[in-house]
């Protein structure tokens, strides 16, 4: 089953409210509108894209030990996850989804890590609750996540609906912001070019794993 047809399956069960979601269809019609409105403003469109510079970056796995952009491209191409947080289900099958296909990028040479603003803590649950062998990091205040155009500031309304059902962001990320990423895939070349780029505004929509090994081996290519 791919990575979307999984996501689907479980958007299906989770919007119909059955055992052991039991979400009210008010709860279901607020995470719409919020979705709706986050894809018509075009923020996604302002996000970098192929061809453009990533920005350079260093961050902290769960250890505490920096990881830099810089010292991950000069050993190959690199992947770069930016999920919300280990409480979103979307995001955790998206992460297992991505450990399954991190066999693939290692023979192309290239590294994967995953990006979240959320605390030390929720990084080490993440890859203890699903099983990673890739360095999962994380970006206070989403700083990283702006710099590649994916920041954005949930609307009061949504803010007063997670709290309601005790998602409170300030707590997960140690900020008090109430922003996320929207989710986005880049496989960034030796050089620093952005050589693939997916940003959806909707959460529930994921690209598959092997989507992209062509600019993978791309990278493998133009190093060669």
């Amino acid at each position: 089953m791919t990575l979307q047809a999984k996501l689907d399956a479980f958007k299906a069960d989770f919007q119909a409210g059955k055992p052991p979601y039991n979400v009210p269809p008010a709860v279901i019609a607020t995470m719409h509108r919020a979705t709706a409105e986050l894809i018509a403003s075009g923020a996604a469109a302002k996000a970098l894209k192929a061809g453009d510079k990533a920005p350079a970056f260093t961050l902290t796995d769960p250890d505490g030990t920096p990881v830099s952009s810089a010292a991950l491209l000069a050993k190959g191409p690199l992947v770069v996850s930016f999920y919300r947080g280990v409480w979103c289900p979307y995001c955790n099958m998206e992460l297992q989804a991505l450990q399954e296909a991190l066999p693939a990028f290692q023979a192309l040479g290239a590294s994967l890590i995953a990006i979240s603003p959320q605390t030390a803590v929720n990084s080490r649950k993440s890859v203890r609750q699903n099983a990673l062998d890739f360095p999962i990091l994380s970006d206070p205040h989403n700083d990283v996540a702006a710099a590649f155009g994916l920041r954005f500031a949930l609307p009061d309304y949504l803010v007063e609906l997670y709290k309601s059902l005790k998602n409170d962001l300030p707590s997960f990320n140690g900020d008090p912001s109430w922003t996320l990423p929207m989710p986005a895939r880049y496989v960034i070349g030796q050089d620093g070019t952005i050589l693939y780029a997916e940003v959806n505004p909707d959460y529930t929509r994921r690209p598959e794993p092997e989507d992209m090994l062509p600019a993978l081996r791309r990278a493998v290519a133009l190093s060669a």
